[in-house]
């Protein structure tokens, strides 16, 4: 989704076009280039004219080239910075920044001199109401994701027991602290601090990821250590470290920043760019900083005014919700995938595009049966769980096409954009609790609603359902017309959820006795029309039961031509229910027994009452697609070749911009139908 009007990305002003530079990193970093190109720079070497600049990174060890330059051909200087939610790992472990502080008057962290950041922070008003809510549903976003500017935490590492006074620790020599007026001394003065303040409390000193990962050394070590104060290195979630402290102390950390979201005044022995606003105590006060500002204030500036953010699969600038959108995408992958996976009983021709997106942490081991996972968690397709795999518990997910997929089918094997996962079960296996319903019972993150509105007013508008198959709109007959989906009728859907009804021609039946006067619109499944899955009605039984039959039809015109729709299981039933169209269920579809559907089959109890007999609180419609579209799935974008929100795809299918399966992949799919047809025939 493009930015709203009034949440276009912030260009730095008074920057030159032309910036030169003089350190060979802006070379290789190819991100930070294109970056600084849509914002309406070009990066060039040699020597400034009058109306160029130079830009250097922040107060690197290079940056006194570029600086001895600008102040000699008195042209402007122009400092780079990442921006303060970076990505999943630091700059030094590889992996682009998702944002830049672009600033032509100083750093952030520099408090001889003001910056940007600053200067909005000292000057503008900060007082839109739809740039504060904003901000508001992106303090509570970040917490309820835990994101943090680096995120290689693990969420499920235990907690000291809380109560204690949080002593952050910093990478020894960083720019940040000697330019916030502090040297090394200081960390020794801030932990003397926390000691006398709080006599009788504990004291963790928490150490900076890079120390812990042994990429820079820290402050503090074990000779810190004593009966009260505990070295922390461990990659606890920042956000509930802060939540269980009673005190928190830093220098410059941006941890600060974060204790201040979390509703701490933390203890400021430096001057960052979050000090001298009313909102931390200062061991050092900066006298030019003297207004007093909220938390959401701060947020607004630091988060969403002043930093430049960037969408890496649509390759554009983009909103502060939108980057956190791309990064939720990207951490969810790597918090699952770090491990690595075992995947069992994979078809060959679904083992590329599951690489692409489980194994981009660790290269996915493919067997064709069970054995020793050694550590890594096991995928299967949900079809094909054994008895066996079942006991494998928690570290077994179980695979299926996503609800958005693809411009084509499955069957002809083309590749998905979207895969779910599930530690539960399936969510079309009525019979045990899916992660799925899980999800549709949660309340969604602060904005959810809101961004499931989005997506699906998006989505209908676009006319996009899972296949997004051609097709036309047959002539229909006047009436009240109800649209009867076909499906293919060994599908687990109907075998796990079906009801008294499991065959499209008793669908029909069903149909036709409770509407004896209705325009029946029967759409034969796509799999079925090719000839590749079972569940073809014969010409003679359609007769009379069928007022017309929609074969190769867009189903997105026919449920606008329709008043309603009756259906088994079918995904079209979802996509009816998106597009405000009255549906019957005459098995337990995953959206079924919420409340959307009138239900004719065997929904579940647990979908209606909880544990204790109470009734169960009834989901939204904008709950149930923000579960099944956005919680639920794993997306991944072929262009970019790296996971991406369920915008990216929405985009991907609406352009058609998408890798199609060559001649091989449609050889392979007779044959595999061919074969499929055998075996079931050997079976009966």
């Amino acid at each position: 989704m493009a930015p709203q009007p009034d949440d276009q990305p912030k260009a730095a002003g008074d920057v030159p076009r032309r910036l030169y530079h003089y350190n060979a990193g802006f070379l290789r970093d190819r991100r930070l280039r294109r970056i600084l190109q849509l914002s309406g720079h070009d990066l060039a070497l040699g020597l400034p004219g009058p109306e160029d600049g130079v830009v250097v990174w922040g107060h690197s060890p290079y940056a006194h080239r570029g600086e001895a330059i600008a102040a000699r051909r008195g042209v402007p200087l122009i400092r780079l910075e990442d921006a303060f939610l970076r990505g999943v790992r630091p700059g030094r472990m590889g992996g682009g920044t998702l944002g830049l502080m672009i600033d032509p008057l100083g750093v952030h962290f520099d408090s001889a001199a003001p910056s940007r950041l600053e200067q909005i922070l000292a000057t503008d008003h900060l007082d839109d109401s739809n740039l504060l809510t904003r901000a508001r549903d992106g303090i509570a976003r970040l917490r309820a994701l835990d994101l943090s500017k680096y995120n290689m935490h693990d969420p499920a590492l235990p907690l000291p027991e809380p109560g204690y006074v949080l002593v952050v620790d910093q990478t020894r020599g960083d720019a940040s602290i000697r330019h916030s007026g502090a040297s090394a001394q200081s960390f020794a003065q801030m932990l003397g601090a926390a000691m006398d303040a709080h006599p009788q409390a504990r004291i963790v000193l928490k150490v900076h990821p890079e120390t812990a990962l042994g990429l820079r050394g820290g402050h503090y070590s074990v000779a810190d250590q004593s009966d009260r104060v505990t070295l922390l290195a461990d990659a606890v979630s920042p956000h509930a470290l802060l939540e269980g402290a009673i005190a928190v102390y830093t220098v410059s950390s941006q941890l600060g920043f974060e204790a201040i979201l979390a509703g701490h005044r933390p203890h400021v022995f430096g001057q960052p760019f979050y000090a001298g606003w009313g909102l931390t105590h200062d061991a050092g006060p900066l006298p030019r900083r003297g207004r007093k500002l909220t938390k959401v204030q701060l947020f607004a500036a630091a988060m969403i005014l002043a930093p430049v953010w960037y969408d890496p699969c649509r390759d554009r600038l983009c909103s502060f919700g939108e980057a956190v959108d791309q990064l939720e995408a990207e951490l969810r992958a790597f918090r699952e995938d770090r491990a690595g996976h075992v995947a069992v009983g994979m078809r060959l021709w679904k083992r590329g595009r599951l690489q692409a997106v489980f194994g981009q942490e660790k290269p996915l081991v493919f067997r064709d049966v069970p054995g020793d996972a050694q550590g890594r968690g096991i995928l299967v397709w949900a079809g094909k769980e054994t008895e066996g795999l079942s006991q494998q518990g928690p570290t077994l997910r179980r695979v299926e096409d996503g609800f958005l997929r693809s411009r084509g089918l499955g069957a002809d094997l083309v590749p998905p954009l979207s895969l779910v996962t599930d530690d539960l079960g399936i969510y079309y296996d009525p019979s045990r609790e899916s992660r799925l319903e899980r999800l549709i019972l949660t309340p969604p993150p602060p904005g959810g609603l809101a961004r499931a509105a989005r997506l699906r007013d998006r989505l209908v508008a676009l006319g996009l359902t899972k296949y997004n198959l051609p097709g036309a709109r047959p002539d229909l007959p006047p009436g009240h017309r109800v649209l009867v989906p076909g499906q293919v009728e060994d599908d687990a859907s109907i075998l796990k959820g079906g009801g008294a009804v499991r065959s499209n021609l008793a669908l029909l039946q069903a149909v036709r006795a409770a509407h004896p006067d209705a325009v029946l619109v029967y759409k034969p499944h796509p799999d079925v029309e090719a000839g590749l899955r079972p569940g073809a009605i014969s010409a003679s039984d359609l007769n009379g039961l069928a007022d017309v039959i929609a074969t190769r039809a867009d189903p997105v015109a026919l449920i606008d031509a329709c008043d309603e729709v009756w259906t088994m299981t079918s995904l079209l039933g979802f996509e009816a229910l998106l597009r405000g169209k009255p549906v019957t269920c005459l098995g337990a579809p995953f959206y079924a027994g919420w409340g959307l559907t009138h239900d004719l089959g065997p929904v579940p109890a647990r979908r209606l009452r909880g544990a204790d007999g109470g009734l169960l609180p009834r989901p939204s419609l904008d709950q149930l697609v923000h579960a099944a579209l956005i919680a639920y799935p794993r997306y991944y974008d072929p262009v970019s070749r790296r996971p991406c929100p369920p915008e990216v795809a929405l985009d991907r299918l609406a352009a058609g911009d998408l890798p199609h399966p060559g001649l091989a992949n449609r050889l392979l799919a007779k044959l595999q139908g061919r074969f499929a047809t055998h075996a079931r025939l050997w079976r009966r």
